[in-house]
């Protein structure tokens, strides 16, 4: 696994990871300033990294799917034509998400969303106001992710309608001096707004399937890659359901997802890691399972891992695969086939129903830290009564919220 990123001495650092059945450990890093990030750069870095651990020890490259390690991936391929270069999944579901928030049904509500957060916590008088009606409880939370973040704080701000709308016809509200502000008249009309709340509860159910499956790649419990196939599948059913089983409705939708899996999540690897996961395939008939889509990916990987080798080809899809598939020999022992029916959270990868339940909001969420914590570190005066909270790019503003708007 491969990442660039800026240090705080604004130095361009490289890094790569290597991750195996005992977990993910660090391999190098390398200060990367003095040259550019294209695609030879990082195809060299990636090829030195290979040569380190050792080819035949490496199955694939991970990185996220900027144009770069695009074209990096093309070198490899003609390099080391038998090692996969994969795209990442948290990446591509976050993509995914992002497209679908820029929808016309979700984009205006989640961008009134979005001003009205910021706008609350800007100010210390309408901070003071919202802690007080909510009972001190923040509606910006912090999730492992940017786009968790997003969703945590939408769902919360849902959560506290009926505390938020009280506040905007108190008495406390005609007190306060942001009342007759430009935003502050948008924030009393955003709260006020029937449309509003049934656009948040739309957004939500449209985005819960999908930040299930971004909870399920995101996560370090289990590899994920045998369960993604499936999942996304049945996301994009439970949205289909959440719309009533109309077609213009979630057809844009489903098009985005399709558009951002296309050559990142479907690959053979992906068709393989899926096939060869015993959860599903000895669940129930092996025809849902192993269709053509299936079939063709598996024997795709078959020619990638043995290039030229149609001996190998043969013997792992026409034997030993045909042991798999028929349940033959080791695989069809009673204690196999009983293991394959375990269905807890360490097997299975999602929790049933329509929402987060609470549990998995819990598992989103990082430990928030104080209010007064965040005061000290966030706050900045503009005047002796008046205190301004700057936002951090990892709460609410355009590093989270602008992941959905």
């Amino acid at each position: 696994m491969t990442e660039a990123w800026t240090d705080r001495k604004m130095r361009s650092i490289m890094n790569s990871c290597v991750n195996f059945k005992e977990g993910t450990t660090f391999l190098s890093s390398k200060d990367s300033s003095a040259e550019a990030y294209t695609g030879e750069n990082i195809f060299k870095y990636v090829l030195s990294a290979i040569e380190e651990v050792g080819p035949e020890n490496v199955v694939q490259v991970v990185t996220d799917n900027a144009s770069n390690n695009m074209a990096a991936t093309k070198m490899l391929k003609v390099k080391m034509p038998s090692i996969f270069w994969s795209s990442c999944a948290t990446h591509t579901i976050n993509l995914m998400l992002e497209g679908i928030g820029k929808l016309p049904k979700f984009k205006n509500t989640l961008e009134e969303a979005k001003s009205f957060i910021i706008f609350i916590y800007a100010h210390h008088t309408t901070f003071a106001l919202i802690r007080t009606f909510t009972r001190k409880r923040d509606i910006v939370r912090s999730g492992v992710t940017r786009f968790a973040s997003a969703f945590l704080t939408l769902q919360s701000l849902l959560e506290k309608k009926d505390k938020l709308r009280p506040l905007f016809t108190s008495t406390d509200w005609e007190k306060c001096k942001w009342l007759k502000s430009v935003k502050g008249k948008a924030a009393y009309n955003t709260v006020l707004s029937i449309m509003f709340w049934n656009g948040m509860e739309y957004c939500l159910r449209v985005f819960s399937p999908l930040v299930r499956v971004l909870r399920l790649v995101d996560g370090d419990r289990k590899p994920s890659m045998g369960f993604l196939y499936v999942e996304l599948k049945k996301a994009k059913e439970e949205i289909r359901e959440e719309l009533k089983n109309v077609e213009c409705n979630y057809r844009p939708i489903f098009e985005i997802i399709d558009e951002k899996s296309k050559g990142r999540l479907d690959s053979p690897l992906h068709f393989v890691a899926y096939v060869l996961n015993p959860y599903y395939f000895f669940s129930g008939s092996t025809s849902s399972i192993y269709t053509n889509e299936v079939s063709n990916g598996f024997c795709t990987f078959a020619e990638i891992l043995y290039p030229d080798d149609l001996e190998n080809q043969n013997l792992f899809v026409n034997i030993e695969f045909g042991k798999y598939l028929n349940k033959e020999g080791p695989f069809r022992r009673p204690l196999a086939l009983k293991g394959c029916e375990k269905n807890d959270e360490f097997y299975n990868p999602v929790v049933p129903g329509l929402g987060l339940d609470d549990s998995e909001v819990r598992d989103l969420e990082d430990d928030f830290q104080s209010d007064n914590d965040a005061v000290e570190e966030n706050v900045e005066f503009e005047s002796d009564d008046d205190v301004v909270f700057q936002l951090d790019e990892y709460v609410v503003e355009d590093e989270a919220l602008e992941t959905l708007s």
